[in-house]
């Protein structure tokens, strides 16, 4: 086993997932649902208590796995999450109620991603996390983007698609989406962007003020 590996078994084995997302983690595995790694989930909960975010937008509900870890970073945060998919908000809201969020703090949204964000309110989201229809990220980042307050974040797991944005003969639409999205966030001047290779990935952007 290489260092890296050890590493990477030795973080992902040290964490404690609370026993409501866990509750939820398994739902959301028998419904298909795909939830985020207990390493990006407690990556996204600090950051989510780093940036103190009072409100939330997350693109892609599942089971509610990353909203829980959302919210058990900032508690104080209201969560809006969109999906298209009526059994997985199902699932979510009755995660939700399992762990006593209470209901002000989390608002389902059934719908397409692409027809709800642009009705959305520019600047005025301190975390957009962003975990759906992978092949639409960029149009979900620049959204994200919009949606997002100056300084505050977007968030996107999965960046990593298994190590394959690493392998440069590896070039199918997700994976080259993927690897687009990373090096054009890393070159723009308008946001600061840095990834982390923890669990399945994750990207984090700032918003930033260049005026």
């Amino acid at each position: 086993m290489s260092e890296h590996d050890a590493n990477a078994r030795f973080i992902r084995e040290s964490i404690v997932e609370p026993a409501s997302i866990a509750r939820a983690r398994a739902h959301a595995i028998e419904l298909g649902a795909a939830p985020v790694s207990a390493a990006v989930g407690s990556q996204i909960a600090v950051l989510a208590a780093a940036t103190g975010a009072r409100s939330i937008v997350e693109i892609g509900t599942g089971a509610g796995v990353s909203g829980l870890w959302l919210l058990h970073g900032a508690p104080q945060a209201v969560l809006t999450s969109i999906d298209n998919e009526p059994e997985h908000l199902a699932a979510a809201r009755q995660a939700f109620a399992d762990a006593r969020v209470p209901a002000t703090k989390a608002r389902f949204i059934t719908g397409r991603a692409a027809d709800v964000l642009p009705r959305m309110n520019e600047a005025s989201y301190d975390i957009v996390l962003i975990d759906a229809d992978p092949e639409n990220v960029i149009e979900y980042v620049e959204h994200g983007l919009r949606l997002a307050r100056t300084g505050g974040m977007v968030l996107v797991p999965r960046v990593l698609t298994g190590g394959r944005v690493a392998d440069p003969v590896q070039r199918d639409e997700i994976t080259s989406a993927y690897r687009s999205l990373i090096q054009e966030t890393q070159e723009s001047s308008a946001v600061l962007a840095t990834v982390s290779a923890s669990g399945e990935g994750l990207l984090q952007l700032i918003s930033v003020d260049n005026d």
